[in-house]
């Protein structure tokens, strides 16, 4: 057993995959082996997590998830009865105990020869309950006693240790049964994943749900011929320059966006501004910012005041010259209207492109647009599509339900209608390309629900994409950008967290890379 440490990068499996698994261990192991190791796996956890509770209560359900709680109980009743301690461990068992799985229905039989408390409702008071009600099976609606358990782990003021799912999470979507939260669970959670990790744990609700992950394979290796569904994508690796690197070397990238005020009384250039600065701080040899609409502005900014390495450039110097094909361009921060003028030339000649915000829009809503972003994969450029769930909603023309339902499908989606790497933003970013495994982004925390923050990540990847060594992957170039983003923001928690500030991380700190003060 370990604790994911979200640093390193992990195989995830999904119900499908976690069931073939199952079946190939169940069948060369004797019987009742897998849950035997499950439950006490279970059970070494919630005593080093709990060791010195006076009370856990154990939630069970119908399943194969409810057995593994049985044979926990089990051991953690036998445990508190050899050391003479004073722990009192009480079971509610939510199912017909004669329509419980055979492996679900022995753990009952071992529970209650020990003599475990089964209890008609949970305790009153209890300093650990552990979740075991509903695992990687199909999901349906809670009612009755089930759905008055489930609202009580949910609502629970002690520490919860979910048995390989919390109960309710879809295993493969992270899609929660009773809808997102809209404020944090009451207390710390530790998910114990088995025989696999599941994409669900680290998307869409699942973060929340899951708090604090650890692993056991039981013992299981997965047979060669069970599909990996993605991979948690950990710290990027460290690449050092050569002591002989220059500025050209480092790679050019292009921001085109942030709308003029003068286009139609709404000015976004800041949007613009903050993906170069971005661009610039991730290490980009050179950063050149178009603002669209601003070529017969008056008035419209020349230069960045606190970051004047970036250079101005009006859009007629910028198409009549080289930069579209020799630089990354990042087009659609901020870009408003404007930036449909200046989208058919870009989509035609940048070598690789960043679309994001306002250039996601104008794609979305123009056919023309749509055929020419489809024809850049067929010509070998490289292409980067960053929607959030809405964006990437329009573009998919569906909602934005429909698109968090499933965010890694979406996201796999949009990549392959394209032929683009796709960047769900969102709780588990999902970073997709056309053939390959989805990784989901393993960083990152709710400091990034600022303005701003996403056209950071834009700049941030169009600079990965400009350095050195193009021939290697393009797919783990954008998933480490994703990945520094976050932990940047991770880093930001920490320092706030140790120096007593409170201090908002705002896009402009982030872009920059610097602590709170």
């Amino acid at each position: 057993m370990r604790r994911i440490d979200l640093l390193s990068d992990e195989a995830l499996y999904g119900a499908e995959s976690t069931r073939a698994i199952e079946r190939a261990a169940s069948a060369a192991l004797p019987a009742h082996s897998l849950m035997a190791r499950a439950g006490l796996s279970v059970a070494q956890l919630a005593r080093a997590l709990s060791p010195h509770a006076r009370c856990i209560w154990v939630a069970c359900g119908p399943g194969n998830n409810g057995g593994d709680g049985l044979v926990a109980a089990t051991h953690l009743h036998r445990w508190a009865q050899r050391s003479g301690r004073g722990l009192d461990v009480v079971v509610t068992l939510c199912a017909d105990p004669a329509q419980l799985p055979p492996d679900a229905a022995q753990a009952l039989v071992l529970a209650r020869a020990a003599g475990v408390r089964l209890a008609d409702a949970p305790p009153d008071d209890h300093d650990l309950a552990i979740d075991a009600l509903l695992g990687i099976g199909r999901l349906r609606s809670a009612t009755g006693r089930l759905a008055d358990v489930l609202a009580r782990l949910q609502n629970s003021t002690a520490p919860v240790l979910c048995v390989d799912l919390p109960s309710g999470l879809h295993a493969d979507s992270g899609q929660h049964l009773l809808g997102t939260r809209q404020h944090p669970l009451p207390s710390e959670r530790h998910t114990l994943s088995l025989l696999t990790l599941k994409p669900g744990l680290f998307t869409a609700d699942g973060r929340d749900q899951a708090g604090h992950v650890w692993f056991d394979d039981l013992g299981v290796c997965p047979p060669v011929d069970v599909a990996v569904s993605g991979f948690l994508h950990g710290a990027p690796r460290e690449r050092a320059r050569p002591h002989a690197t220059h500025k050209g070397s480092q790679g050019d990238v292009v921001v085109i966006g942030g709308q003029d005020i003068s286009v139609n009384g709404i000015g976004m250039t800041g949007a613009a501004v903050l993906a170069a600065r971005a661009a610039l701080h991730a290490g980009a040899g050179r950063v050149y910012l178009c603002l669209v609409g601003a070529d017969d502005a008056a008035g419209s900014p020349a230069w960045d005041p606190t970051s004047p390495e970036l250079m101005f450039r009006k859009w007629s110097a910028l198409h009549s010259s080289g930069l579209l094909e020799q630089a990354c361009v990042v087009c659609g921060c901020g870009g408003g209207d404007a930036v449909s003028a200046v989208l058919p030339e870009t989509l035609q000649r940048a070598r690789a492109l960043v679309l994001d915000a306002d250039g996601l829009n104008a794609v979305a809503a123009s056919p023309a647009l749509q055929d020419a972003l489809r024809q850049r994969f067929t010509r070998h450029q490289t292409t980067v599509l960053t929607p959030h769930p809405l964006e990437a909603a329009r573009l998919l023309g569906s909602g934005t339900a429909a698109v968090m339902a499933d965010r890694v499908a979406a996201a796999q989606a949009l990549s392959e209608r394209f032929g683009s790497i796709c960047v769900l933003k969102g709780s588990g970013t999902v970073v997709c390309a056309p053939g390959e495994t989805p990784r989901i982004n393993a960083s990152g925390n709710a400091a990034l629900a600022t303005a701003g923050t996403g056209d950071v990540l834009a700049g941030f990847i169009g600079a990965a994409l400009a350095g050195p060594g193009r021939d290697s992957s393009m797919l783990l170039r954008v998933a480490d950008a994703v990945h520094h983003h976050g932990w940047l923001a991770d880093r930001w928690v920490d320092h706030s967290k140790t120096s007593g500030s409170c201090a908002t991380l705002t896009a402009d700190a982030l872009a920059r890379g610097t602590s709170p003060c």
